[in-house]
């Protein structure tokens, strides 16, 4: 397991419409959160500038982009996002696409993350893909690329952690969205996992929204998490 701030293990996702309501999301959670996720939804509202902003204050920003185009591209992309200062950036798990984000990235201290297969999706999503593999046997695919091009991590449900750790040991952090308490919905997520199962199954860091955002005291539930987080580290 890689040493990691308590606190640093859970990313709140900020998937609201506004800048404005991000501000007072986190204006809420204060000092109980230090990790934020910024998705395409509040990128195209302005969360870049939020996501400088809030580095500004200390916090650790994880940018949600899923990069995927000409590696050209993904290359400028990435240089430009580097050059931002922030944590982590996802890249969809293309070896071509991995590769081109590295050499983006050259000599910035931004963490790339692969992308393996989206935690709302399942079997038959995969053959709908048309691909021949299972959503396992395309997790470790993408996370062998991930390996072997030099990235830092994958973004992978908890159903796939182990298999990940079992894989690449400390070479790959595991960032693990599609998180739930215990009885909490799982809305359309289709490989979700509780905080527990996914810190036991290998999951360095946990991404959470939904149950965040839904809360009357979202302060008090980011808590609750750290504290699931906690536990599952000292079994």
């Amino acid at each position: 397991m890689h040493d990691i701030p308590l606190a640093d293990r859970l990313i709140v996702a900020l998937d609201v419409p506004t800048v404005g309501e991000a501000r007072a999301l986190v204006t809420r959670l204060g000092g109980a959160v230090t990790f934020y996720k910024i998705g395409l939804q509040l990128q195209y509202a302005g969360g870049i500038a939020l996501a400088q902003e809030l580095k500004g204050q200390g916090k650790k920003i994880f940018l949600d982009s899923k990069l995927l185009d000409i590696d050209q591209t993904v290359t400028g992309a990435t240089a430009n996002i580097a050059r931002l200062g922030l944590d982590f950036l996802t890249i969809h798990g293309h070896a071509p696409t991995l590769r081109a984000a590295v050499k983006g990235r050259a000599g910035s201290g931004l963490r790339l993350l692969a992308v393996t297969v989206l935690t709302s999706m399942g079997e038959a999503d995969m053959a709908e893909l048309g691909t021949r593999f299972s959503v396992e046997e395309m997790v470790l695919r993408r996370a062998r690329a991930a390996m072997e091009t030099g990235c830092d991590g994958v973004i992978a449900s908890g159903n796939e952690a182990k298999a990940i750790r079992a894989m690449a040991g400390d070479r790959l952090l595991i960032v693990t969205p599609g998180i739930r308490s215990e009885g909490v919905a799982v809305d359309d997520q289709k490989r979700a996992a509780t905080p527990r199962e996914a810190i036991a199954a290998g999951a360095d860091y946990l991404v959470v929204g939904r149950q965040i955002l839904r809360s009357e005291t979202p302060a008090a539930e980011a808590e609750s998490l750290i504290r699931q987080i906690d536990s599952a580290l000292s079994r």
